[in-house]
């Protein structure tokens, strides 16, 4: 699948105040990740890796990290057109003084960056995600169905629906209905799926009878210009994805691969330690589709005479004497004296 006519839009997120204080001095996607990576590595990883190296990064809230981090890791050779480029939110004459009010909104002030002629499709991303995704399958399914909008999904249970937009779709896959964080059991109904539908697609249902946007949309460029010109939409899920489905094809992509939103400090928390177990949920080592970060040229971990077990050290640390690491991630250039007890825990380092 050719993805030269795609551009991606990776959202920055707001003021991240559910992941506060990581986000104190930060915006959210360059929160680390795994001892060594930030989260924005992982959707540019899914980007370079299907063949998308057109890629901008939306953002308003403490960016100078997050352009720090892009600017160092991802420089494309000068025989090629492909570009990582922060987009900040700015204040322009004729635009607005506002800052971004929404996920739409951001996407609509930035719309002129998607006026080139070799720009078909548009790939809109979340910052602040796990997965590992091809988006070549994803254009496929766009194409192939004739899309106009093309959703990811993933199944969950309706009990952890309230915190998901949850889609209703036609038996070819076709998206008829989408309530952004349904609250109460009628809203639920509304886009309850039938588990023997989610069986027959492939994936085992295990007791998932809903389909959740994973927040990540292929839009043909047209169709997205027509409509966020001249409306006032501020957020995907709520009224977007509402009117699209009104007038335009959306189509369901469904995946069952692992994916994780990381936009707690539970979820920072639990899913760092996941990654630490002798089979985590999300291989970082799979060379078939590497995660791609910035190369600091640090030198080895030095272990002075320590127990470590279940545990991610990263580069340029110095463990001393008689010091126990047990179900733990230690970032960068993390100094751990001697006689040190550490369990469960999920140290950041010293990455600048």
């Amino acid at each position: 699948m050719d993805m030269r006519n795609t551009v991606a839009l990776i959202l920055g997120g707001g003021r991240g105040t559910r992941l506060f204080p990581l986000t104190k001095i930060r915006a959210k996607p360059a929160v680390p990740l795994a001892a060594k990576y930030r989260l924005i590595d992982i959707p540019i990883s899914n980007c370079i890796n299907s063949g998308i190296n057109r890629i901008y990064v939306l953002t308003q809230f403490l960016s100078v990290s997050l352009h720090q981090h892009l600017r160092q890791t991802y420089r494309f050779d000068q025989f090629n057109n492909g570009f990582v480029e922060l987009l900040a939110a700015q204040q322009t004459v004729g635009e607005g003084t506002d800052w971004f009010q929404g996920t739409a909104d951001a996407v609509r002030k930035n719309l002129r960056y998607m006026d080139e002629r070799w720009v078909d499709y548009i790939l809109i991303l979340s910052g602040d995600q796990l997965y590992r995704m091809d988006f070549a399958d994803m254009m496929k399914t766009h194409i192939e169905s004739g899309a106009a909008v093309t959703i990811a999904g993933i199944p969950v249970p309706s009990g952890g629906a309230s915190a998901l937009g949850i889609m209703k779709v036609n038996d070819e896959g076709r998206v008829i209905g989408f309530v952004e964080k349904p609250k109460t059991e009628a809203q639920l109904a509304e886009v309850r799926t039938d588990p023997s539908w989610i069986d027959a697609h492939g994936i085992p249902s295990e007791g998932r009878d809903c389909l959740a946007s994973m927040g990540l949309y292929i839009f043909n460029r047209d169709v997205m210009v027509d409509l966020l010109t001249n409306t006032n939409y501020e957020d995907f899920g709520k009224e977007v994805f509402p009117a699209a489905i009104k007038n335009h094809h959306v189509q369901l992509h469904l995946f069952d691969g692992y994916w994780e939103d990381i936009g707690t400090i539970r979820a920072f928390y639990e899913c760092n330690l996941s990654l630490a177990k002798k089979s985590p949920p999300f291989d970082f080592s799979d060379s078939r589709a590497p995660v791609y970060t910035r190369a600091r040229f640090l030198p080895p971990t030095v272990v002075e005479g320590a127990t470590i077990t279940g545990s991610l050290i990263a580069d340029g640390c110095l463990i001393g004497h008689n010091t126990v690491i047990e179900n733990s991630v230690i970032g960068l250039r993390t100094v751990i004296g001697n006689n040190v007890t550490i369990r469960d825990a999920v140290i950041m380092g010293a990455d600048y």
